[in-house]
């Protein structure tokens, strides 16, 4: 059949300037990635395609707060979600959030522009994208988000209630009961008013990875090396953690460390991990060179993989205020979940967003039938993309 990930350069042409910045073929498949230069920041959208059959159908893959499709869910290189759904009969494309592609050194990525960078930007940019494939191919889609690419997912099958067939979602958060979870709740809405504080001061980006790859890359040279950060979190454990402890503690027991953004890690937020962005084992000594900890599902070369794959690793502050509005039930940003009428399979982490089905919930309450949500035991916030089990214990449940 004709590549049609070398065909996406030129269907996307037709809507202005676009610059392929990588093209690559492996055993069966192509990949095309593409700027679509429509705007100063332009977007980036990766086509994955057989060479060996034709799809029946187009899936958008959304990352999550400070990824990319390249980190988020083409990673690892050889096994991964895409390819997954790939060889499950779609074309793949990836749609990732335009402050990837600013320079974190450079004064456009803390710019006031950025304030306009939220969810309803995302998804003006995500129906371009879907409009302009439905021009070219005509063929049906569904969507699949992970994370803040999960709600991105939900919030474009509200507003554009008879286009996706389906969405699949990874581990994400719909609002919290407020009867039910009121103590998420009220966090939630506390988180909110941080970021919109941080607006209010000029802080229109949070860099969600820069931070956490220096330390990994300072594990790695020197992982007995002391971090200089105590390990209070641990129960009164004295001392600082190793290097190499920081990391494993920081992406085991994200939910330990302070919010609305943790400086041990780097990563946004922590309150509402049931336990970590990993799932693993983390246990304390008296000395913190004996501390003891390993990864579950997610080896650390594949998370540090991941991170390389990232290009600035920033979100904007406005995407994570739309966030937490949505979380809070805040009107500041609102789904209404009654307009959404695809096909919605939901599935979370036990260790990462946990059981808080308030979300599903009221997409079925509104008359959608087909809806289903599910915990995964055992896994984190990011194993469901990274882990070496997910293949068979999470990403069948997302064709089922």
């Amino acid at each position: 059949m004709s590549d049609l990930a070398a065909q996406a350069s030129e269907a996307f042409g037709r809507s202005g300037a676009v610059r392929e910045r990588e093209r690559e073929r492996g055993d069966g498949w192509a990949r095309a990635r593409l700027e679509l230069h429509d705007e100063a920041c332009p977007l980036v959208v990766d086509v994955v395609a057989s060479t060996r059959a034709a799809p029946s159908r187009v899936l958008y893959m959304l990352p999550g707060g400070g990824l990319s499709f390249q980190s988020n869910f083409f990673t690892p290189r050889d096994r991964n979600l895409a390819h997954f759904m790939r060889g499950h009969g779609y074309l793949v494309i990836g749609v990732s959030p335009r402050e990837d592609g600013l320079d974190p050194a450079s004064p456009a990525s803390n710019d006031a522009s950025l304030t306009r960078w939220g969810f309803a930007k995302r998804k003006q940019d995500i129906h371009s994208v879907i409009a302009t494939v439905d021009r070219w191919l005509g063929l049906p889609y569904d969507l699949l988000g992970h994370s803040a690419g999960g709600a991105q997912a939900l919030d474009h099958a509200a507003t554009y209630a008879d286009g996706p067939g389906k969405v699949m979602v990874l581990d994400t958060t719909g609002p919290y009961d407020p009867v039910a979870e009121p103590a998420y709740a009220a966090n939630a809405l506390a988180t909110l008013e941080a970021y919109e504080q941080m607006l209010a001061q000029g802080r229109f980006t949070i860099d969600a990875a820069g931070g956490l790859r220096a330390l990994i890359a300072a594990a790695a040279s020197d992982p007995l090396g002391d971090s200089g950060v105590p390990r209070a979190v641990g129960g009164g454990f004295t001392g600082s953690f190793t290097r190499a402890g920081l990391v494993h503690c920081g992406l085991i027991h994200t939910s330990r460390l302070p919010g609305p953004t943790t400086p041990l890690t780097g990563l946004p937020q922590s309150w509402f991990y049931e336990q970590g962005h990993l799932a693993g084992q983390y246990t304390f000594a008296a000395d913190p060179q004996q501390d003891r900890f390993d990864l579950t599902h997610t080896p650390l070369a594949v998370f540090e993989d991941a991170l390389a794959a990232l290009g600035s690793g920033l979100v904007t502050t406005a995407a994570m205020r739309d966030l937490l509005a949505i979380w809070s039930g805040a009107p500041a940003y609102v789904i209404d979940w009654s307009d959404i009428r695809a096909k919605v399979v939901w599935i979370n982490t036990e260790l990462g967003r946990g059981d808080h089905p308030r979300g599903a919930q009221l997409i079925a309450e509104a008359g959608n039938a087909d809806v289903r949500f599910r915990v995964v035991p055992g896994y984190g916030h990011a194993d469901p993309v990274f882990g070496r089990r997910a293949e068979a214990d999470v990403w069948p449940l997302l064709l089922a």
